[in-house]
């Protein structure tokens, strides 16, 4: 299997893939849209896709692509990230002023950084930093990064493990071309969809109502408005349960009675990571 992922060898998303399929080849891509096309098109198998963090929440513009993107989760993936603040060869922590990393990055490590009276610079993502970092040789600059990228770009590590909370975790889920459904009974499932509401009143209590009855939990809701007049209210939202069964099956279809023709979709329905379950 050939998984893209956003970002450069050593990235997180990276790691992350390598750790869902053992041996698989990766494909690094500049930007997220790159990495779901070279899905679409056929230049890889899967995406390896982050879409939020136990420390800074949701992964910026994810929840916008994923819907567009004309492809479907078919795994999730919560993956322990670990910070290093690295520099380069020789050069100490205090001689550092500036620390470059993704703003996700930059977000899990604020405390520390603020700490250590270092100024966070966003770059476009951890093991990037780490090579421009690389190839700059500025000795007054540190990047967050993965180990394995401060391996690849021969970096040293200064703090081993500067995210602010030691629960620091990314749910990543896996993108392809075709569903992969797991049979009813086989075992936890997650099903992801969205949806989108005209803006009035109790519509999304309304809407979300059939869930609670039928006995669903919903893991994971997240909402933005579009349209000119940005009253236009879109949906996501991750249900613990399977499509093929009655009480889904019921709540779609109240959900479906406060949404318009076509506006809800069901993005996958894939097995649910054992880290849920604190495996």
């Amino acid at each position: 299997m050939l998984i893209a992922f956003q970002g450069h060898p050593g990235a997180y998303s990276h790691a992350a893939a390598v750790a869902v399929h053992e041996g698989a080849d990766t494909l690094p891509c500049a930007t997220f849209e790159d990495m779901l096309e070279a899905v679409r098109d056929g230049r890889a198998d899967a995406a390896m896709v982050p879409v939020e963090n136990s420390v800074a929440g949701r992964v910026a513009d994810i929840h916008h692509l994923v819907p567009e993107a004309g492809l479907y989760l078919t795994a999730e993936h919560f993956h322990r990230v670990r910070h290093q603040l690295a520099s380069l060869p020789g050069v100490s922590l205090d001689a550092l002023t500036e620390v470059r990393s993704h703003v996700q990055a930059l977000a899990q490590c604020r405390r520390r950084l603020r700490s250590l009276g270092l100024t966070p610079v966003v770059a476009a993502d951890t093991a990037g930093a780490a090579r421009a970092l690389s190839a700059s040789r500025e000795p007054h600059v540190g990047v967050l990064c993965s180990a394995l990228a401060a391996q690849l770009y021969g970096l040293e590590v200064r703090i081993d493990g500067a995210e602010d909370v030691s629960h620091n975790t990314t749910r990543f889920v896996v993108m392809e071309r075709t569903p992969r459904v797991p049979a009813w009974g086989e075992g936890p499932v997650i099903t992801t969809l969205v949806f989108s509401l005209r803006s009035v009143p109790a519509a999304l209590y309304k809407a979300l109502g059939g869930f609670a009855t039928n006995g669903l939990n919903l893991t994971r809701i997240e909402s933005y408005l579009s349209g000119p007049r940005m009253t236009s209210a879109h949906f996501w939202i991750d249900v613990e349960g399977h499509p093929d069964t009655d009480a889904f099956r019921h709540a779609l279809d109240e959900l479906r009675f406060f949404c318009a023709d076509d506006a809800v979709r069901l993005l996958g329905t894939y097995a649910a990571d054992p880290f849920r379950r604190g495996a």
